[in-house]
């Protein structure tokens, strides 16, 4: 027999950080006759400034296969600028909610309104496996709160019986055929059904080989769910790295090519000194730290943590915008203190962050240089700066800076001459109808021309390390304002700069 209970609770302002609210209780599984569900509603209200995670207890006895979870919450009218209610759901385990502790069991953010876990399977963004008796604590994530703050209900519900075996996960192999050393595209920020996107895996990997890909990370917000559901879609032509997006409330990481089920926590904000740590982990578990639109304008998009962690940065996000503008600007500013030595500089990304229809898998994409199909390969390359990023797999690009015979340098790599050396820096393109190239510098833009009509030629330049302490190129198309801002237009492809000079 159903049994339902209405707690009234409500939750005082505090700082960021964590409220818990009081226990929801059950009954034993040896008060019961065996079988059946039993639910619990439980109501309240959170102000504007309540803490950025509320936890409500949840007693789960013996006997359980199955709980459930929905939840609804108000959204009142707001004056314009002004933010209303958006509030995330997710669940810890007996296992506990400590920072980092292995107790996470799922999060949908505020892509699901219920969810379910049991042993053999789990909602998309959820963790099949045993549901043990002890203390669960689902998460209320209050995103932004209205002025008049914000009434919930969440509704719990527990199915008895006996549970089933829970399957062990498949994770993607670390390597594909491949082409040996070569030019390797990818897409290292997409999503799928097992966060907010409204595609399937199959449909993202479709996406993806249409798109003319060949390794793509699978990046769910705050939820490692989706590793396990690419079996059977990767292949010879397609590497698929496992990851995930974390998303905190001060800017957005992906960690990339994690270890297939490796949970990386997002609970904290820039004031709260841990990103370091989560950081580590990343690299721990054989993954890359890579800030994702540092500039977006969404609430909580904003990076604030520093570049100092990173390994690489997203500076194209999707469809071109001006906070791309902001972070391609802002990346190129951190280059100089690099150009004169070897010393530590950042690599950058552009990826799709592709979600559903029309968003386009594979715009843009990063081109890397890899020794083969690999994880490792592939990291590699990207962590050296052996990349470039391109509109399309219709773009075809090369660069590098010759000195004379023998004397070259790639993309991520340096030319080792005196100050004084003339060098020719050359770009080959193709697939760039109607663009004109640039070529930027320590001093800024040096140079730029048109590229023919048909999108595909050469453009060299002449230079010395004196004048340019490195070279990067930019393939750009005519301005959507006819150049009224002063500002360029989209790129259709960028790359890595080439450094000049000895040490």
């Amino acid at each position: 027999m159903e049994r339902r209970d209405v707690l009234r609770l409500s939750a005082v302002a505090g700082a960021a950080g964590a409220l818990t609210l009081g226990t929801v209780t059950f009954a034993r599984a040896d008060e019961r006759d065996g079988g059946g569900e039993e639910t619990r509603k439980v109501t309240g209200h959170l102000p504007t400034g309540c803490p950025d995670f509320v936890y409500l207890p949840v007693e789960v006895p013996r006997g359980v296969r199955e709980i459930a979870v929905s939840y609804t919450y108000d959204k009142p009218a707001v004056p314009p600028g002004t933010q209303g209610n958006a509030c995330d759901i997710g669940i810890f385990d007996e296992r506990g909610t400590e920072l980092g502790g292995r107790g996470f069991r799922g999060w949908s953010g505020g892509a699901r309104s219920e969810f379910t876990i049991a042993a053999e399977r789990a909602t998309p963004g959820y963790l099949a496996g045993p549901v043990r008796a002890g203390t669960w604590h689902v998460v209320l994530g209050p995103y932004t709160v209205a002025p008049q703050g914000m009434d919930y209900e969440v509704t719990i519900t527990l199915r008895f019986g006996e549970q089933r075996p829970t399957p062990e996960p498949v994770y993607p192999p670390q390597r594909a055929k491949g082409r040996g050393r070569a030019w390797y595209r990818g897409d290292c920020h997409l999503h799928s059904v097992h966060s907010d996107g409204r595609r399937t895996p199959a449909e993202v990997a479709a996406a993806a080989r249409a798109a003319g890909l060949d390794f793509i990370t699978t990046t769910e917000h705050n939820t490692v769910s989706g590793h396990g559901a690419w079996e059977g879609l990767w292949g010879d032509d397609l590497l698929i790295l496992t990851g995930e997006e974390v998303t905190t409330r001060n800017g957005h990481v992906v960690a990339l090519g994690i270890d297939g089920g490796t949970f990386i926590d997002w609970r904290y904000r820039a004031r709260d000194n841990a990103f370091g740590r989560f950081s580590r982990k990343i690299r721990a578990a054989g993954g890359l730290v890579v800030p994702a639109h540092p500039h977006a304008t969404c609430v909580g998009c904003n990076w604030k943590f520093g570049l100092n962690e990173a390994d690489a940065v997203e500076v194209w996000n999707g469809p071109f915008t001006p906070d791309d503008e902001v972070t391609i600007a802002e990346w190129d500013n951190t280059l100089v203190a690099a150009a004169r030595g070897r010393g530590r500089w950042l690599p950058a990304m552009g990826n799709s962050d592709a979600h559903r229809d029309p968003d386009l898998v594979g715009h843009p994409q990063t081109v890397v240089l890899a020794d083969d199909l690999s994880r490792q390969a592939i990291q590699e390359g990207i962590r050296a700066g052996r990349s470039w990023i391109a509109a399309s797999s219709k773009v075809e690009l090369a660069f590098r800076v010759t000195a004379g015979p023998g004397r070259h340098a790639g993309i991520g790599e340096r030319l080792a001459v005196t100050s004084g050396t003339e060098v020719t820096v050359r770009l080959e393109v193709s697939g760039v109808p109607g663009c004109s190239a640039r070529f930027v510098t320590d001093q800024g833009q040096l140079y730029a021309t048109q590229l023919p009509a048909s999108g595909t030629g050469t453009v060299e330049w002449r230079t010395t390390p004196a004048n340019a302490a490195y070279v990067r190129a930019e393939v750009r198309h005519p301005p959507a304002d006819g150049g009224a801002s002063g500002l360029p237009g989209a790129p259709a492809a960028l790359t890595n700069p080439v450094f000049l000079g000895r040490d």
